[in-house]
């Protein structure tokens, strides 16, 4: 009897083990499915555009064997070098405590020990750059994804010629308008119609490679490097169209944490990389079967009397790749909010149990602007290609940069480990660039203006913020003068005080206000700061920092992560185990609101000075946006020059 029981016992273990393997793998299973709805849509949609596009620049509109063979190993290496080994092999080792994405990158670069000043001030150049170069990015993606997917209509029929820009415009303009409404069910939706779309790109693609089979020496490194030594110019410009194929290689690292790094692999490997490999080499096949494809290598693959339905499940997967990007720019967009990069704005949490479904109002009514202003502009995708491409390759480059510093004083790489893979990575990187660069008249220009301008906004927005903060703190009362002298103020009455300030060491300014029309205090005083951080979240447990100073005053520092939402009342509910008990009907918040005005003499130049006092003018109030009770806040006003 024993022995059966000890029996029982040893598969007890086996069976909780096999339960516990088998939850994993299930789990996994459902994450990498997620992934490749939210991942994978942008780089997933590559092959409607970036097959005609390399082939025309390796050989123009009558393409030579030996060019198209060229292009489509060049694209084979392209993601075999920057996709899989430097984003999945290399570049998704480095998170943010999980996080992924430029500016989750830089601040764990920032963070790096023993880092010189000049240092740390690149870092913080180099992520405001990449942030630029990402909302470039998050214009172009919509605009020229589901263009190329309608205009398979016209190469059936050239009389859907003149409703491809309506219809473009019709699914574009839907898409945001849809956005406030939340796009969680419609996402659960996303990674089943996306491996229907990598199965079919596989399928039309190993069809075409079975009747040229000779496309297969493609694979063959040689090929794309003679290409460099026959036509050194010529290969060297046709990686500005090569680069189309790999745009959107940034979401792998962003939404690493969604998802995690074993169900982004997972589904880059096992799903993603095979569908895009089968199908680029069917569409080089399809060239080489008959050069009249060139005009549209996409669909010439499709088998007759399936081309509409092509058409149809292209258009949802751009639309599903477009919606990826919006997201991505929403994501972005609270990160740079959080981090004091862009002025407050409305976050509206579109999810109860998921973080990441936001909707960013503002964001959101520029992009589709900005959008069917690039649509109507450029008319077609191929001319939308010339200015593709530039804000990828910038942002890969800052990548590496910030990857680098990463590996020498966080990983501790040896030097040769780090001449070989960053030097390589980096070469690529800037080749690529330098290629984009080449279309600059063209139409690169486009997204290099956006960046621009986005930079602008963040770097004056930056530089007023310090000005505003010198110009009211820095030569006020002390804290501990002015708690020498609380002891003289003739009355103290019931409740508790909340100041909102940031800095601690100093008496705000509300306070001083409020006590010299009033001239009471409150029987508490708590001097609040919100501290947010440069890792993605803050544990509960490390939420609160409560000092108490005495006389009835107390310091609050509240500590939050940039994806966090900084939600005030919660977080000091949590006082209470600090022997700070606050009750919210009996609390008044206080809130400085500033009204800036010009002064003659500043720190900024007169139109960077007008522009911040618009962009701080137009900043959601603080009330608001640490989620105050609308009741419990007293604004106090005056008036800054600046």
């Amino acid at each position: 009897m024993s022995q059966q029981t000890s029996q029982i016992t040893v598969n007890g273990r086996e069976v909780v083990a096999h339960h516990s393997r088998s939850a994993w793998r299930k789990r996994q299973a459902w994450l990498t499915l997620g992934a490749l709805g939210i991942v994978y849509g942008d780089i997933g949609t590559s092959p409607l555009y970036a097959v005609r596009q390399s082939v025309l620049a390796t050989g123009g509109p009558t393409p030579s064997s030996d060019a198209v063979m060229g292009a489509i190993s060049l694209i084979f290496w392209s993601l075999m070098i920057i996709v899989t080994i430097k984003y999945i092999v290399f570049i998704l080792r480095a998170d943010n405590k999980g996080e992924g994405g430029v500016l989750a990158l830089a601040a764990l670069a920032h963070r790096s020990p023993r880092l010189p000043r000049w240092m740390k001030a690149t870092i913080s150049a180099a992520a405001v750059v990449g942030l630029a170069l990402f909302f470039g990015d998050g214009l172009l993606t919509p605009a020229i994804s589901v263009l190329s997917a309608v205009e398979g209509l016209r190469v059936e029929d050239p009389a859907f010629g003149p409703f491809v820009l309506p219809i473009s415009l019709a699914i574009l303009i839907g898409l945001f308008l849809i956005q406030s409404r939340g796009t969680g069910k419609l996402g659960r939706l996303f990674g089943p119609i996306v491996l229907l779309w990598f199965i079919v790109l596989g399928v039309l693609g190993a069809r075409a490679i079975f009747i040229t089979p000779e496309i297969l020496w493609a694979l063959n490194p040689w090929v794309g490097i003679r290409l460099f030594v026959v036509e050194p110019w010529v290969a060297f410009v046709a990686l500005g169209s090569v680069v189309l194929t790999v745009t959107g290689v940034e979401t792998l690292y962003a939404d690493m944490g969604h998802f995690g790094r074993t169900a982004i692999r997972l589904g880059w490997l096992a799903v993603a990389l095979p569908g895009l490999v089968l199908n680029y080499l069917g569409q080089g096949a399809a060239i080489l079967h008959d050069p009249a494809a060139l005009a549209s290598p996409f669909y010439a693959l499709a088998p007759p009397g399936f081309h509409y339905w092509l058409v149809a499940l292209a258009t949802i997967a751009t639309s599903i790749a477009s919606q990826a990007v919006i997201s991505g720019v929403f994501s972005i967009t609270r990160q740079s909010v959080q981090l004091g990069q862009l002025p407050r704005m409305e976050i509206r949490h579109t999810s109860a149990t998921d973080y990441g479904q936001i909707y960013v109002p503002r964001a959101n009514t520029l992009m589709l602007i900005g959008v069917i202003a690039i649509v109507l502009i450029y008319k077609n995708s191929d001319a939308l290609a010339a200015a593709y491409g530039m804000a990828v390759t910038g942002m890969m480059a800052i990548t590496t940069f910030l990857g680098l510093i990463v590996a020498i004083r966080q990983w501790h790489w040896k030097p040769h480990w780090i001449a070989l893979g960053f030097g390589t990575f980096l070469l690529v990187d800037l080749t690529f660039l330098g290629s984009v660069s080449l279309k600059l008249v063209e139409g690169a220009w486009l997204p290099i203006a956006i960046a621009a301008g986005v930079y602008l906004l963040v770097e004056t927005w930056r530089s007023g913020r310090r000005v505003l903060l010198d110009k009211t703190y820095g030569g006020g009362l002390s804290t501990e003068l002015f708690l020498e002298r609380a002891a003289k103020t003739p009355i103290r009455v019931a409740g508790t005080a909340i100041f909102i300030t940031p800095r601690l060491d100093e008496v705000p300014g509300a306070l001083l206000h409020n006590l010299k029309h009033n001239q009471v205090l409150h029987e508490r005083v708590i001097f609040l700061r919100v501290d947010v951080q440069d890792v993605p979240f803050v544990s509960p447990d490390k939420r609160l920092t409560v000092k108490k100073l005495g006389k009835g005053f107390f310091t609050v520092e509240a500590h939050f992560g940039f994806f966090q939402v900084p939600d005030v009342p919660r977080a000091l509910e949590a006082a209470r185990a600090y022997g700070l008990a606050i009750d919210f009907d009996t609390t008044t918040f206080f809130v400085r609101r500033e009204t800036l005005v010009p002064a003659r003499q500043s720190a900024l130049a007169k139109w960077r000075t007008r522009l911040f006092i618009k962009l701080y003018a137009s900043a959601l109030e603080a009330a608001q946006f640490y989620r105050l009770p609308p009741g419990r806040v007293v604004e106090l006003g005056s008036q800054t020059e600046i």
